[in-house]
Parts: C-alpha cells; sequence; structure tokens
C-alpha cells in the first residue's frame, strides 16, 4: 500500500513569519492551526513510493529570483527543489528530486508548463510516473510525515502520443527502375500494406518495469499514409502509440520494415509526453524484415556516456554495438550495416594476368593502415588476393556510408565526360599521334577542347560522320574549363618565382623531411650540391649566414624515390629522378630556387647518378632548367597524391571511422561529435581501391611511379608517418617551418612569415581546437570520466592495436588518460578530415589542371651532350619538352579525374556548418558551437583580407593566384576554395 504526504500549504500571509526561522523544524501541515479568518487551503496528496522505510523527509523551498512570477497553478519548477541525499537510504535516493530532470528517479516532478491546468486536484503524469506536487510558497523548510492511505492504488492512466516520421525513398534517375516502380513495386507495397505487411513503429521507454526487469515498451504502431503519400521522394508520415502514465520518456524506437524494399528514415518526433517533443534523428537506411529479421533501433539524440545511460536503454546500447561489429565472416551485402577491418589485398587482379599481380598492403612486409572488410571471395589464380568488383559494379561499404543521391548524380556526370574525353582523344591519337605538336594545342583543350578535325582528314569524316556528330553534340564535354593556374597570368608557370611560390601556396604545400635512407645500399645520404652551385644566388650572403638566419630551405624527395627508379625508370614511357630543391628566402619574404639535384641508382654512370642543375644563364640552360623543374613536379605530384593526400588523410582516417562505429553508441557524445567529419568516407576510400589505387588505375596510368606506387605509399606509413605529428602545429615543426614561440599568436613563429597554408591553418585549427575542447570539457570534467569511459577507451585501442596494427607498438601514440588528451586527439582528426584534407584535394584541377606547370608523369630523363636525344633537343627544344610530358590522351583523362576529384557536390557540409545532423546538446555546447560557426566566418572574412594584401607577395600580385583552399565555404564545382566537414571526395 502507497504512502503519501499529505501536505496543507499555509497562507501566504505566514510567509513573513515562517522566513525569519528558516532553520527552525516547522509543524506537520496537518498539525497546524487555522484561522477563521484565512480561507482553507485544499491539501495535496504528494505520493511516496521510494521512501518506505524513512519516515520523514524536508522539502526545501530554496529563493529564486522568479519566486514572484510562480504560476498561477502553483506548481514548482524541478529546479527550485534541493534535499540531502543522506537523508534517504541509498537505494532509493531520486535524483529526479535535486533538480537533475536528465537522469532517471523514481519520483518525477513536472514544471507547471506541462501540466494541464484543469488536473488540480490529482496529478497523474505521461512522463516518469507520479508527479511531486507542491504549492508555489515562499522560500522555507517544511517538515512534512508521511500519511498512509488506506485507499485503492489508482490504475495508470493511459493516453494517446503521435509520431511524425519522415520518410525518403531513392531517386529514380534510370527510366527502367522509374517505370518498375510505378507497375511492379508500387503496387505490390500497397498489397503489402492491405494484408498486414506495413511499416512500424514500438517506443521504448528509458525505464526498466520492475515486473518483467526489462525496458518499457509501448505496442508496435502501423505507420499510416504510407500508400498514399509516398509517391515522391519525401514523405511525413505518422504513427500514433497509446501508453500509460508510468511509462516513462522514450529513449529509443525499434522500427521494422514489413515491406519487399528498403527506406530511407530521416527522422522521428514523438509528441505528447510531458518533456515535450522528442527528436531521434535517424539518417539511416531501414532494410526489409525479410532480409534483417531483428528490428533497427534509433536512439533519442540526447548524448549520454555509457555510465549514464538510462537503465531502459543498456542493453539495446550493447547489442546494437554488437550487430555493428558483426562477426567477421561470411561475403557482405550491399544492404549490410557491419565494420570489419581487413588488408589491402583488393588492389591487383592477378587472374587477368602477371602484369596486374599487386602485393598486399598490411603486415610486416608492407605496413599499412586497414581498410574496411567486404569479405569477397579470393581470386583464383593467387588466394592471398580477394577477387575484385570492377566499375561501375558498387563495391560493399556499410550502407549508411554509401554517396546519397547529389553525390551520385555528379560522379554519373563525370564519368559521362571521362566516357567522351577518353573515346575522342583515342580516336585522334590513333591517326595523328599521341604527341602534342606545340604549346598551342594544349591551350586549344581550354578554348576549342578536344577537335576531331586536327587528327582525321576530312575524307575520313565524310566516310563516318557520326564522328562530326560526337564534336557537335559533346562540344561542351569536351572542352576543358580554364585552370586557376593560368587564369590571371598564362606563362607564370614558367618563372622561378612562380615555381617557389607554388611549394608553400600550392596544392602540396607541405616540405618532406631529411634523408634516412641506409648509405651503403643507396649512397651518401648529403646531397651533391656545393656552396659554389649556389653562393652567387644567395644575394650576397654566404651558405653559412644563410642557414643560420634560416634562408635556406629544401624540397626533398631523394628518399621516397630513390628505392624504387630502377623499377619506375625499367618502365616504357615512364622517367624520373629522385630530386632535390634548393630554395633561398629573399628579403622580399618569396622564395626562389637556386639548385636542383637529380639522383639516380647508384649503379648508374658517375657522371649521370648526380646532376646539378642551377638557374640559367643561356637558351640552352634555360630550356634544361624547365626540364628539371618538370621533374620536380612530377616527384611533387607523385608524394602529394600517394603520402600527403591518400594517405595521411584517407587510409590513415579509416581505422579511426571503422572503431568508431564499432565500439561508439550513436548516442555516445564523441560519436556525435565525429559524425560529420566521418560523412562520405569510407565510400570514397572503397571508390578508390576500385580506380584509382589499383592496378591499372588512375595513380598508376598517371603518375611516374605507376605499378610500384602503393608500395612508395606503404614505405612512407612505415618511415615517416606518425599521429603524434599529424596536428598542424607538430607538423610544422617537424618540417622545420616554425619554432614554438609562447610569445607569438598560435604558440608558433613561421620560419617564413608569408607561408600562406601555415597562415589560414593554423587559424582554422585553433578554431577547431577551441571548439573541441569546450565540448570535451562539457561531457569529461575529470581525468577519471575519461579513463573510465569503457567505450571511448575501446575505441581508440582498436583504432591502434587492429586498424593501425603494423604500428601499434610504436612509442609514439599519444595516451588518452586526461580531457586534454582527448582533446588534442580529436583536434587532429578533425583537423585531418577537414582543412587538411581540403588543402590537398580541392586545388588538383585549378592549381594542377594545366600540364606544363605540373606534369603528373615524365616520359624522358633530361639529354646530356653525346646522348643520341640531345642534338633533338637543341633542334627542336619545345618538341623536346612536350614529349616529355603526359601524351594527349593520358593528359585527357588525368584532366578528366582530376577535375571530378576536385569538384565539391551540392549536398556537400562545410566547417561550421551541421545541416544534416542537430543533437540535443547542452545550452553551453550549443553556444560554444555557434561561436565555433562565428569564427570560421570570421576567418573567411581574414582570408579574403589576406589575399588583397600586397604585402603579402605569394598569395597577392600581378597574376599572382590568391590562395583560397583554406576558404570555408564554397558553392558547388572546382572552385578551389571550401573546407568540407569530412574526407568526402
Amino acid at each position: 500500500m502507497p504512502l503519501f504526504f499529505l501536505y496543507k500549504p499555509p497562507h501566504p500571509s505566514s510567509h513573513a513569519e515562517e522566513e525569519e526561522e528558516p532553520t527552525q523544524t516547522k509543524r506537520s501541515s496537518a498539525e497546524q492551526p487555522q484561522s477563521s479568518a484565512r480561507p482553507e487551503t485544499p491539501s495535496i496528496l504528494i505520493p511516496l513510493y521510494s521512501f518506505t522505510d524513512r519516515p520523514f523527509v524536508r522539502i526545501a523551498f530554496l529563493p529564486l529570483p522568479d519566486m514572484a512570477a510562480a504560476p498561477a497553478s502553483g506548481m514548482l519548477r524541478t529546479s527550485m527543489l534541493r534535499m540531502s541525499s543522506s537523508q534517504f537510504p541509498s537505494s532509493s535516493w531520486s535524483p529526479f528530486l535535486a533538480g537533475d530532470a536528465g537522469r532517471m528517479g523514481k519520483l518525477a516532478f513536472g514544471t507547471a508548463s506541462s501540466i494541464p491546468s484543469h488536473r488540480s486536484a490529482r496529478w497523474s503524469t505521461a512522463g516518469r510516473g507520479p508527479v511531486v506536487v507542491a504549492a508555489a510558497t515562499s522560500k522555507r523548510t517544511l517538515r512534512v510525515e508521511p500519511v498512509e492511505i488506506r485507499s485503492t492504488e489508482e490504475k495508470p492512466v493511459q493516453f494517446k502520443v503521435r509520431a511524425a516520421v519522415t520518410v525518403k525513398m531513392n531517386k529514380k534517375v534510370d527510366w527502367k527502375e522509374a517505370m518498375f516502380d510505378s507497375l511492379v513495386a508500387n503496387p505490390l507495397e500497397a498489397m503489402e500494406e492491405r494484408q498486414g505487411k506495413n511499416v512500424c513503429l514500438e517506443l521504448i521507454s528509458m525505464d526498466i518495469d520492475p515486473r518483467t526487469k526489462r525496458p518499457k515498451a509501448s505496442q508496435e504502431a502501423v505507420l499510416r499514409g504510407w500508400t498514399e503519400r509516398m509517391k515522391g521522394e519525401r514523405a511525413v508520415l505518422t504513427a500514433e502509440f497509446i501508453v500509460d502514465s508510468s511509462f516513462g520518456t522514450p529513449g529509443a524506437v525499434a522500427v521494422t520494415n514489413g515491406h519487399q524494399r528498403e527506406f530511407f528514415l530521416e527522422s522521428i518526433v514523438v509528441e505528447g509526453f510531458l518533456c515535450g517533443p522528442i527528436l531521434f534523428n535517424c539518417h539511416s537506411w531501414v532494410q526489409s524484415s525479410r532480409d534483417y529479421p531483428d528490428k533497427r533501433i534509433f536512439f533519442t539524440d540526447k548524448p549520454y556516456l555509457p555510465s549514464e545511460t538510462p537503465a531502459g536503454l543498456r542493453e539495446l546500447r550493447k547489442k546494437e554495438l554488437e550487430a555493428l561489429r558483426g562477426d567477421g565472416k561470411g561475403v557482405r551485402k550491399l544492404s549490410d550495416r557491419i565494420y570489419d577491418y581487413d588488408t589491402y589485398n583488393d588492389l591487383g587482379n592477378p587472374d587477368k594476368g602477371h602484369e596486374l599481380v599487386r602485393p598486399p598492403l598490411g603486415g610486416e612486409k608492407l605496413p599499412y593502415p586497414r581498410r574496411c572488410r567486404t569479405g569477397r571471395l579470393p581470386m583464383e589464380t593467387d588466394f592471398s588476393a580477394e577477387s575484385r568488383v570492377e566499375d561501375p559494379l558498387p563495391l560493399y561499404v556499410p550502407r549508411d556510408d554509401a554517396f546519397e543521391e547529389d553525390r551520385m548524380e555528379m560522379l554519373a556526370e563525370g564519368k559521362r565526360k571521362a566516357m567522351l574525353r577518353v573515346f575522342v582523344p583515342s580516336i585522334v591519337a590513333s591517326f595523328s599521334g599521341g604527341d602534342f605538336g606545340g604549346f598551342h594545342h594544349v591551350d586549344s583543350l581550354y578554348k576549342d577542347g578536344i577537335r576531331l578535325k586536327r587528327g582525321l582528314q576530312e575524307d575520313l569524316i565524310k566516310k563516318f560522320p557520326f564522328l562530326s556528330k560526337i564534336q557537335e553534340a559533346c562540344e561542351g564535354f569536351l572542352r576543358y574549363d580554364n585552370p586557376t593556374i593560368i587564369s590571371k597570368d598564362k606563362f607564370a608557370w614558367l618563372r622561378d618565382d612562380e615555381f617557389a611560390r607554388q611549394a608553400i601556396a600550392g596544392i602540396n604545400p607541405v616540405f618532406p623531411p631529411v634523408s634516412k635512407l641506409d648509405p651503403a645500399v643507396y649512397g651518401p645520404p648529403e646531397s651533391a650540391i656545393r656552396e659554389e652551385h649556389i653562393l652567387c644566388h644567395l644575394e650576397g650572403m654566404s651558405v653559412q649566414q644563410a642557414l643560420e638566419e634560416k634562408k635556406l630551405f629544401m624540397l626533398d624527395y631523394h628518399d621516397v624515390y630513390l628505392p624504387f627508379l630502377d623499377r619506375i625508370n625499367a618502365q616504357d614511357g615512364r622517367k624520373s629522378y629522385a630530386t632535390r630543391t634548393i630554395f633561398f628566402l629573399t628579403e622580399q619574404g618569396t622564395l626562389k630556387p637556386v639548385a636542383i639535384e637529380l639522383c639516380l641508382p647508384p649503379g648508374a654512370p658517375a657522371t649521370r647518378s648526380r646532376r646539378i642543375m642551377t638557374p640559367p644563364t643561356d637558351a640552352t640552360g634555360t630550356w634544361l632548367w624547365q626540364l628539371a623543374k618538370a621533374h620536380v613536379c612530377s616527384n611533387d605530384a607523385g608524394v602529394h597524391q600517394l603520402v600527403n593526400h591518400w594517405l595521411r588523410t584517407h587510409a590513415s582516417m579509416e581505422p579511426f571511422i571503422l572503431a568508431a562505429h564499432r565500439q561508439l553508441s550513436a548516442m555516445h557524445p564523441i560519436f556525435k561529435l565525429l559524425h560529420p567529419h566521418m560523412r562520405y568516407t569510407l565510400e570514397t576510400n572503397a571508390l578508390a581501391r576500385q580506380i584509382l589505387i589499383s592496378g591499372g588505375g588512375v595513380i598508376e596510368s598517371f603518375f611516374t611511379p605507376g605499378p610500384v606506387a602503393m608500395e612508395m605509399s606503404s614505405a612512407a606509413y612505415a618511415s615517416a608517418w606518425r599521429f603524434d605529428q599529424e596536428s598542424l602545429p607538430a607538423d610544422l615543426i617537424r618540417r622545420g617551418m616554425a619554432e614554438p614561440d609562447p610569445t607569438q599568436p598560435h604558440g608558433l613563429r613561421l620560419t617564413i612569415k608569408d607561408y600562406p597554408y601555415a597562415n589560414d591553418g593554423l587559424l582554422i585549427w585553433d578554431a577547431i581546437s577551441t571548439w573541441v575542447r569546450k565540448y570535451i570539457e562539457a561531457h569529461y570534467p575529470t581525468a577519471a570520466s575519461v579513463a573510465s569511459d569503457v567505450e571511448l577507451q575501446a575505441w581508440y585501442a582498436e583504432a591502434i592495436r587492429v586498424g593501425h596494427g603494423d604500428v601499434k607498438d610504436a612509442p609514439w601514440w599519444p595516451r588518452l588518460a586526461t580531457p586534454d588528451d582527448l582533446a588534442g586527439m580529436l583536434t587532429t582528426l578533425v583537423w585531418l578530415a577537414s582543412a587538411q584534407h581540403a588543402a590537398l584535394n580541392f586545388g588538383q584541377y585549378p592549381l594542377g589542371g594545366y600540364i606544363p606547370n605540373r606534369p603528373p608523369l615524365m616520359r624522358r630523363l633530361i639529354p646530356e651532350e653525346g646522348d643520341p636525344e640531345y642534338t633533338n633537343f637543341v633542334a627542336d627544344p619545345q618538341r623536346f619538352f612536350l614529349a616529355s610530358m603526359p601524351s594527349l590522351l593520358q593528359t585527357a583523362m588525368f584532366m578528366t579525374v582530376i577535375d571530378t576529384l576536385s569538384t565539391h557536390s551540392k549536398d556537400e557540409e562545410y566547417l561550421g556548418e551541421r545541416r544534416l545532423q542537430t543533437y540535443a546538446w547542452s545550452p553551453e555546447v550549443a553556444e560554444s558551437f555557434n561561436e565555433f560557426a562565428a569564427e570560421v566566418g570570421r576567418i573567411e572574412v581574414e582570408i579574403g583580407r589576406r589575399n588583397a594584401d600586397p604585402e603579402r607577395r605569394n598569395r597577392c600580385g600581378a597574376g599572382v593566384v590568391p590562395y583560397e583552399l583554406l576558404a570555408p565555404s564554397s558553392g558547388p564545382g572546382a572552385t578551389c576554395r571550401g573546407v568540407p566537414n569530412s574526407v568526402s571526395i
């Protein structure tokens, strides 16, 4: 039999008397005399379900600024109640009475605004059970006694709640799919609806049912209006539930899809509970129950650490993570949602021939990060290699990580362009040869497009009229956009200062580290460049003085290329050096190249193994110097694509993403922080394995390393990649481009003050760091809270031990023991996924689309006097230069690919935006994010100001392209700006 407080509020005129003795114990309201001059106030029964073994409880009404504005109904807000936990046994302590409405408790407290005024005598709620009721009296302390009421216990009151469900179907780009849906799929679903095969929802409470010891759950409710409303791409449907007043607050929704087709569930909003509307941001594909019998679980938007998980959600939280991990067996279906690890054993295709055999990456021999497991069957000729799925067939990625329609449409348009831009040049090349005849032919790609009549005689066009029809119908596709790099000065790429400027404000503004190769194998590591080579270019300074004043910089690709040069140069149409370039920092703050070292393997003749080129003084030297710079750019393009871009921002991020899905619940605050920064990355990396980095793919076809490309990437991972040095400040210090200095902005002193990538990057780094640290402070107040978070620790441990297992024992891995540790690590991940990737990716076509400026491969070495080719070079240096570049067909295909890779889609989400995810943040966290978004906007303005500052010569001046790669916002297209939240292309 329940106990109740029998509480009769005193008359308001007694408030002043009671406030004089706030610490004295008052008599029970039942004992207080009533004056005949005062109107009788009604007694209120307060259910006391928790305190059966403690007969007395003190309820304190504390002073609040809005006491005078207490609601007329006499209800007190939750924050107006305080009580001492020592007055209750630990087993029955109710944190709800302490004013913490975000936690579970056996007693609930409703606000005045949430309870209808007509329920003034006896209160029953649809929220967390019984409501503690008290009149809005003034500041005082009352002692009340529990009174046993000998009456029959009331049954919980039932009431109706409603869910608004936003559902989206796939766009039907293909007319055959649209016709199938109209004639077959839609009528079939209508028939299934009539047969009771519906989409059903079930509410799951945060509370445990004391009788069943399981989470409270509503009856299933059918999603209504499917047949009538699902005629377009998106619809809002409804479902109604009957729950009782003891149900509590819903913390999850279980969804069953009784139809044959999947659908995309955007959100669920449940209304009718005292706490107000409850939002479930789903953004997930729900598969048919025929294929996946288990119900899909979607949790409320409110974040919970594992230790804070409401009792009713704990088991569901655990089971959902188990489902996402899978069992590591079997072939993954495209509709699966399973995250697991595997090595890069799917890059080659030995079944098609020995020339497509590629060693697996990952393991002791070729260390590499892990990728998402697909479970495909092995090759017939090599059981260690996984069978391939070739484009256009889709590769497996977990269903919710696949591209959405806008992104797929952008890629489909790129493929259409690629087909024409490959077909037409192949015809031209077959009749006119594959080389450019002059620079005007290169320029015509942007002005006129690829012209059939250049390579075909008139009679051939008359014989095959369809060729001219292709030309006329597809002229827009066959013409390339003018790259940004030549938009302001067509001949800027020829100048030395522009060559040097692009080293710090181009597509790869990252100087590599110094040599670590074994001299017994690869010769002396010291450069062959001597003082006499560069002294005359140092503006009157000695070499020692220039070194002391930090005026000399080296762009060093010696170590990356030298171990692979024999295999590279053995290929037809591929020739390369391992280059070193020395730059001098002028008084104007710009760089100029003063020497280039061209290295070949030690087995080459002594005169050729190390060749030094310096700025020219005659015509022949000018062309030789241009060829040397082209080889440096070719080296740079390969390292940019294979190491700085692919390895550092794509491949190294994937293990952290896989571990996050496997170990962090969707309710976890760290998962919610990282979620927008993981969008599309798994699909992007899967497509890269299929098209870009695979045997015979884009990277091998259009970059100098060719078939050894991914082995070079593996070597860089083993020797140079360190997570503790992937933050921007640590990376700048590692490369000698900055020194720690607490007196300077950002705590660093840049060795080149006008370093656009570093200048703008540090602004974004600081903004990300501030936002992440405030977010962490809101959820992890102490080191103990970090150490005790089992999901967080499991995520970090698995990302290292499994995802980066080949370097798991390295001593440089940061520890994860304090909030500062966590904030630093997460800032690095957000930086890599957003700004670092943007700086390395979205300038590929705008800054690299003019092939003579930045050739991705070279087909000839530089001739020396006495070589058979030297005579041809002297006779027509322009033709020799263009013959060293990629061919017409290679150029057309390469430009098409990097144009697509540099393009923003319409659904891009940029830094400072969270259009696709809105979380139930606390006011403090929401305010911090708004401050972050505002700071990102200020950074964009500051970048614009810097690009207009004539004192910043590396980004402003006659013919100088402004540095906008880290300007946060962008429209669709290849804009050479914009910082998306994630590695999304």
